[in-house]
């Protein structure tokens, strides 16, 4: 599955528009949760859950159906929701499943919840052609690899993981490299949000990060580079600029 991750980083893409195909079968929908339950999490001990639903059931305007994703609360959820939800963004991409990140996508107040776990974000979700997707992912709008690393590139590793996506595109991260050592940050411009209210960025940011670190593992293994990943705790501070999320020893 890691070598149709990496293969995927170069096909996916954010699907801001759908063309309204309504091509998902119930045993599409039923494979989509099994794959979900099959994924490495970033973080062992958080409980995960998912659940689909028709786009029309939730405040999204975009897709034929909606991925929530339900955690429970621990230190960590929103970046292990994020390293496990972008996986399946990329298993979907590989099954021609276009997909958006829909942030500020709320359910009712019943939906809200699985079981124990509460709601953390949702995927919107439709049947697309092979067409559809992403050409050439280095046109692309990143940002250079010189804001978001520091010190000696990695292999095709840095020119990789700078296509994460991420909230309103902000790519919050910023890697700093000592020789063997990668220190990554979850990374905050001041005055620099896009869209998202005030009150969201650094929840959304802390989505982002595990994003960011699942295309750094993925590439790190594509390039057959042994790795030791330490976690740091986010207590999601919006004030400091510069917050260690990990830190990476590469054999």
């Amino acid at each position: 599955m890691e070598e149709l991750f990496y293969q995927m980083i170069f096909k996916r893409k954010s699907f801001h528009i759908f063309r309204g195909e309504k091509g998902l079968t119930e045993e599409k929908l039923a494979e989509i949760k099994k794959v979900f339950c099959g994924l490495r999490p970033l973080i062992e001990d958080i409980e995960v859950g998912i659940k689909i639903m028709p786009r029309e059931e939730t405040s999204c305007k975009r897709g034929e159906y909606c991925v929530l994703l339900f955690s429970e609360q621990k230190e960590g959820h929103l970046q292990n929701i994020g390293y496990l939800g972008e996986q399946l963004d990329l298993w979907l991409a590989s099954q021609n499943i276009g997909v958006c990140w829909y942030g500020m996508g709320k359910v009712k107040e019943e939906d809200s919840k699985l079981g124990d776990l509460d709601f953390v974000i949702m995927l919107a979700i439709e049947q697309a052609g092979e067409g559809d997707f992403r050409k050439d992912m280095f046109k692309s709008k990143r940002k250079p690899l010189k804001e978001i690393w520091e010190g000696e590139p990695l292999s095709d590793v840095s020119a990789i993981v700078r296509f994460a996506p991420s909230a309103c595109n902000t790519q919050p991260w910023i890697v700093e490299r000592d020789g063997k050592e990668l220190k990554v940050f979850r990374y905050k411009k001041p005055g620099k949000r896009g869209m998202m209210p005030m009150d969201k960025v650094v929840y959304y940011n802390r989505i982002d990060i595990g994003i960011f670190l699942l295309f750094l593992d993925v590439c790190l293994t594509h390039e057959n580079m042994k790795y030791e990943r330490t976690l740091y705790h986010d207590s999601g501070d919006d004030c400091a600029e510069k917050t260690l999320a990990a830190v990476y020893s590469v054999g």
